[in-house]
């Protein structure tokens, strides 16, 4: 396994972590395969998405926001219960096919970290 370090600058952030993977799995030495990578946070996520036109993250964390706002009466009393509910609808990991050394993603996938409760260090785990 191995483990990437981010640090976010935002409360909400979504970093591309695509190139990140793809050298851990050269790392790894892994060839033909599939890749889980796996975010061990309650309050951040993973997802695969559109990577050429960045008004597509932007809409996704628009969308998230109007679906889940910071401040909506929640019972979680540590005031980061929206980041909670964010990460679970995005998901704590994700499988990707390697192929001949390489992650086999399409045209204009790439892998994302999502940060909801930053700014923080974080991790990733692939394996």
């Amino acid at each position: 396994m191995e483990e990437l370090r981010l640090q976010t600058r935002a409360r909400t952030q979504f970093v591309d972590v695509t190139a990140d993977v793809q050298g851990a799995v050269q790392r790894l030495g892994l060839t033909d395969a599939v890749v889980t990578v796996f975010v061990p946070h309650t309050t951040a996520g993973i997802t695969i998405n559109e990577n050429a036109d960045p008004d597509v993250l932007a809409d996704l964390e628009n969308a998230l926001e109007k679906a889940v706002p910071w401040r909506a009466g929640y019972r979680h009393c540590e005031g980061n219960a929206a980041a909670h509910v964010k990460a679970g609808m995005m998901g704590s990991s994700v499988q990707v096919i390697v192929e001949e050394g390489r992650l086999q993603l399409g045209t204009w996938q790439s892998i994302f970290f999502c940060e909801f409760d930053g700014p923080r260090t974080r991790q990733v785990w692939v394996r």
